[in-house]
């Protein structure tokens, strides 16, 4: 065997050997094919942080396998993906391999097509050991805090807790968006909308900018309409226009994804690490904008032909992050004459998205008409706005349209409104004051939580999935979706001249696929923020961040950096450890009207509860399992006497005491 070739996938494998010809065998590694030995022992804090690796046992055979193949070939290739992940996957191949810089050639490539593959073998270079050295740098310290707070966290929280660099950070922004929400109070206003008919019989809605705080003041101005004629006083017409986003991100596309497809942030990956490793699209964990010149040439033929001259606009985006090193370019098809790729109806779907979003980004600009009629009354000075947008023409608008943030997919162009002409007088067909809540801000999906992360620049491209599925997977997050809640809300209508009012139900609060933070994820956030102000705060994580792209660019000594951190941490979990005070986040809601014992809600060993009686009160107080829906801090002293009541009937069948559980299932 004249060449051998390792990459980290089976399927990755299949497709790159198809491109190299005889010469080449492409064998796939895996992933790693070794890691830090469990417990204490993995670092050697006294010895400048050396780590130790070991080999797992499920791994042992195809390193066997990997070194009887290596002995065989002439050269190796190591063809592990592009990031510092990647790098360092190929190192330990190096190592464990032993195998000899002389033979040894180090390739990467942002696309699995025969070029870009061809490229990489005519241009390969030595492992980047400030890549790896970063890589090292975050897997050691992350194993450091968590080994470091989690016996913390055993002793004085509860058993077989666990805690992490950027994943207890994560839960952290989940649970003062759950507490802004908790303090919310909620308030209405009422907005007046108004419906004319024009001196063509056409229909017109306009609505007054401001909002009245009361029921009184908005009852007042509809009253002040009665007998009122209405004319168009201004029509203003100015042209606007709107461009196309940037190609795909990683965080871009898990938001979108889970805006338009509805996938979540781990699901958006697998399906674009299955299409990249099929040839379809370009590396998929990036935080870079940029599109190499191939791919803009491709995307100008695909319009041209299938647009026109009109449609096009190349343009490469300048990425906002001083750090997108992840990769050299955003995510897009590989060829974008190919409209439909993929095995299967989920990978065809986000195969349709970053083919819609890339070609978007090199097309022109659409231009739009904002028209803004103004309406006046002649029994106050208060001024009616109708607005409407016409399309012009639709550019990049043709092939995609991106989603908001808040999930609702509102519909951005507003109407095309009816010819009217200054001085025209309009017929009212109604006006109304409708009663409008305030809203809260929303709770997190997961793809809005990556978007924050990126924002205030903790993880990256690599780690939003992985992190998100950990704090998950430990409970202290939890995705649900809840149905709405009804309440009433109070119309004031004037309709012939005649005022009436209504109230009526509508839906509000209904949640899909939202992260809420469990009891046990608030308290052991509040614990570490009191503990760890410098694990919890978001300035430190983002800038341990840029520390590790420091070291990855050659600046910093990884040993250097580890020592400035553990110090400090070393030190903070032997202050709290002295402390030796166990949380159970105990709050006192009030006294049982007949026992007159303290009612009280606290952490147990399996899970929230409330609790009758204190220790102080009586040997053998009566326990109660928080339901799924409630919550610690929310809990009322009314719900806890109910569940005491139920759990604590006093039933009896065949002279056994009958007792009521609160199940896995309810």
């Amino acid at each position: 065997m004249k060449n051998l070739v390792i990459v980290e996938s089976p399927a990755k494998a299949k497709t790159i050997e198809k491109f190299l010809g005889a010469d080449f065998k492409v064998v796939s590694c895996k992933g790693h094919i070794r890691d830090l030995v469990d417990g204490n022992a993995a670092i050697d804090i006294d010895n400048n942080f050396q780590p130790h690796y070991e080999v797992p046992p499920e791994k042992e055979t195809l390193v066997k396998e990997l070194k009887k193949l290596v002995k065989q070939a002439e050269i190796i290739w190591l063809a592990t993906d592009e990031d510092r992940e990647g790098e360092a996957i190929s190192w330990h191949l190096f190592e464990v391999l032993k195998l000899n810089k002389e033979n040894t050639k180090r390739i990467v490539f942002n696309e699995i097509t025969k070029p870009a593959i061809q490229k990489a073998v005519s241009n390969p270079r030595d492992i980047d050991n400030f890549l790896v050295d970063a890589q090292q740098a975050r897997r050691i310290l992350d194993r450091l805090v968590g080994y470091g707070l989690s016996p913390v966290l055993w002793k004085q929280v509860r058993p077989k807790l666990s805690a992490g660099r950027v994943q207890s950070v994560a839960v952290r922004l989940v649970v003062e968006r759950e507490r802004e929400i908790i303090d919310f109070h909620e308030k209405s206003e009422y907005k007046i909308i108004a419906i004319f008919n024009t001196s063509k019989g056409k229909s017109l809605r306009a609505e007054l900018p401001k909002r009245y705080k009361t029921e009184e003041e908005a009852l007042k101005f509809i009253e002040s309409l009665v007998q009122a004629k209405f004319n168009v006083t201004n029509i203003e017409v100015k042209p606007t226009y709107r461009n196309p986003s940037p190609p795909f991100t990683t965080s871009t596309l898990q938001q979108e994804a889970s805006r338009k497809l509805g996938y979540d942030v781990t699901r958006t990956m697998q399906l674009a690490q299955k299409l990249y490793e099929n040839g379809h699209i370009s590396y998929m964990r990036t935080d870079s904008v940029n599109l190499s010149q191939t791919a803009i040439d491709g995307a100008k033929n695909e319009i041209l032909s299938a647009y026109g001259q009109p449609f096009l606009h190349s343009r490469n985006f300048a990425t906002k992050s001083e750090n997108a090193q992840e990769a050299h370019e955003a995510i897009r098809p590989t060829y974008f004459n190919v409209h439909e790729a993929g095995s299967t109806p989920q990978e065809k779907r986000l195969y349709d998205l970053i083919w819609k979003r890339s070609i978007a980004s090199q097309m022109s600009k659409a231009e739009l008409e904002k028209t803004i009629i103004s309406i006046a009354n002649s029994n106050n000075q208060e001024i009616l706005r109708a607005e409407g947008e016409v399309m012009k023409f639709e550019g990049f608008l043709k092939v995609y349209f991106e989603s908001t943030d808040d999930d609702l997919e509102t519909e951005e162009m507003e109407g095309i409104l009816p010819a009217v002409s200054v001085g025209e007088q309009l017929l009212p067909i109604s006006v109304v004051g409708e009663e409008r809540y305030s809203k809260h801000a929303p709770r997190y999906s997961e793809a809005s939580l990556v978007k924050k992360l990126e924002e205030l620049g903790i993880g990256r491209p690599s780690t939003y999935a992985p992190t998100i599925q950990t704090i998950q997977k430990r409970g202290y997050i939890i995705t649900e979706t809840r149905p709405a809640f009804q309440r009433t809300v109070k119309r004031i209508w004037l309709k012939d001249n005649q005022i009436s009012q209504t109230i009526e139900s509508e839906n509000f609060g209904a949640e899909k696929n939202k992260l809420f933070p469990s009891d046990i994820g608030m308290l052991v956030t509040d614990f570490l923020a009191q503990n760890f102000k410098d694990i919890m705060d978001y300035g430190f994580t983002a800038a341990v961040e840029k520390e590790f792209d420091e070291i990855a660019k050659g600046l910093k000594s990884w040993q250097n950096m580890l020592d400035e951190f553990y110090k400090p941490f070393q030190i903070s979990v032997e202050n709290t450890t002295k402390t030796g005070e166990r949380v159970n986040g105990e709050r006192i809601l009030g006294k049982d009207p007949i026992s007159g014992l303290t009612v009280l809600v606290r952490m147990g060993q399996y899970g929230p509860m409330v609790q009758l009686g204190a220790r102080d009160e009586t040997e053998t107080p009566k326990y109660a399992s928080l339901l799924s829906t409630q919550r610690m801090e929310t809990v009322e002293l009314g719900d806890a006497i109910k569940m005491l009541s139920i759990m604590n009937n006093g039933f009896v069948y065949n002279d056994l005491p009958v007792t009521v559980g609160n199940g896995s299932y309810g």
